[in-house]
């Protein structure tokens, strides 16, 4: 079945450059060139809000894992983590001294990796935003940086026309794939962190396998690819391109499966739901999409059921068929299932309790930010009445 459009929000004064899915699909968030942060509610009759702050287009936002914080990069050389709540508080740091076109979260919430036209890749502690270290070997703007899944590599694309895959923990580039004929505007890594995806302005989509550093597909297509996203099963990657259009790409099959028509002018922004039943788009045009992903649906729900418990559902669904291109995951064997539901339910209690303390914590660490902030503001204005205090006696003793 074809995916179909299930929500629009229109609410951008400007084209939108961002969009991200929260952990549990409750929320959207949303960056625009009108310098505006938005946080949509998929539930019709809850509000949406509109943060201000950033001084310039918002070109990047994210969801922290637990989806307690929204990250966002901006034109103003600045990065901001907000509380998406009504308040919609936010610490502010600056990260660059450029644009900032793309801010990602580590998978256990940790760590933030920024890119920049200043030509460097940043990595920040979510803690209290301390900067960590930077990656400068591009040589022109860097358009986007993300983490892998794992949290041990870190892959920029630029628009010198490489893409770069460094170690986080030696800090060195491993290796640069070049064969890009464009600037690359969007990398990501594949779910099962073995190989990265990369979209380019010479009209191409190029999966690279990040082991053996060697081109496994490429798709061609007639127009600018501006962003990308994989399905979280693996099996497949929705693109969104300039020519308005989004399209699906079944990647065990490696052909195109839908064109979708939503947009009109260019497809600027485009992410899979954590959970893979739903996609976003954003455009030119200041709208964002909510798509239904209704292709194969029961297989991508098993695929996700085994990815969770370590089990096959019927023995026959693996984690990820074996692509040809060379991503091989662990078969899973089917064991005693009644043992397993236990052990699932256990396993999926404990990630919850997990997710809810992670949440509490990103709270805290924004609240003691803010709190912060204001100390920092206080200090400033006591210091500035014990200096006018000064002026007056000393103008009174002359």
């Amino acid at each position: 079945e074809d995916p179909s459009l299930e929500r629009h929000f229109k609410g951008h004064k400007d084209a939108v450059t961002s969009v991200d899915f929260s952990l549990n699909k409750k929320q959207l968030a949303t960056g625009s060139m009108d310098s505006c942060l938005m946080i949509w509610n998929m539930k019709p009759q809850m509000r949406a809000y509109r943060f201000v702050g950033h001084k310039d287009a918002v070109l990047c936002v994210q969801f922290s894992p637990s989806g307690h914080l929204v990250a966002s990069g901006s034109r103003d050389k600045t990065v901001r983590l907000w509380v998406p709540s009504v308040k919609g508080e936010s610490t502010v740091f600056k990260a660059h001294t450029a644009t900032v076109r793309s801010v990602h979260f580590s998978s256990d919430g940790q760590s933030l990796v920024t890119a920049s036209d200043d030509k460097t890749v940043k990595v920040w502690t979510v803690h209290r935003q301390k900067f960590l270290f930077s990656l400068s070997q591009h040589i022109n703007w860097v358009r986007c940086a993300r983490f892998s899944p794992d949290g041990r590599l870190i892959v920029s694309a630029s628009d010198d026309k490489t893409v770069k895959l460094w170690d986080k923990t030696s800090r060195e580039c491993i290796h640069s794939f070049c064969e890009h004929g464009g600037f690359v505007n969007h990398v990501d890594f594949h779910p099962s962190g073995t190989c990265i995806a990369a979209a380019g302005t010479d009209n191409t989509v190029k999966v690279w396998d990040v082991r053996m550093n060697r081109l496994l597909q490429h798709y061609q297509g007639n127009a600018v690819v501006n962003s990308l996203s994989f399905h979280p099963s693996g099996n497949y990657l929705v693109t969104a391109s300039n020519d308005s259009t989004l399209k699906i790409l079944d990647l065990l099959e490696g052909r195109l499966l839908y064109t979708l028509h939503g947009h009109q002018g260019p497809a600027t922004c485009v992410a899979f739901s954590r959970a893979g039943d739903f996609f976003a788009s954003g455009g030119s045009d200041e709208q964002v999409m909510v798509w239904k992903t209704n292709f194969d649906a029961a297989d991508y729900g098993d695929v996700l059921k085994t990815q969770k418990t370590g089990t096959s559902v019927d023995g026959t669904h693996h984690t990820l068929v074996e692509m040809d291109c060379g991503v091989h995951l662990k078969k899973t064997k089917t064991q005693d299932s009644g043992r397993n539901q236990e052990q699932a339910e256990e396993e999926t209690n404990l990630a919850n309790t997990l997710e809810h303390i992670m949440g509490q914590l990103d709270v805290l660490t924004q609240t003691v930010s803010i709190l912060e902030q204001r100390l920092t503001l206080t200090e400033d204005k006591l210091k500035e009445c014990l200096e006018n205090q000064q002026k007056i006696i000393q103008s009174k003793a002359s």
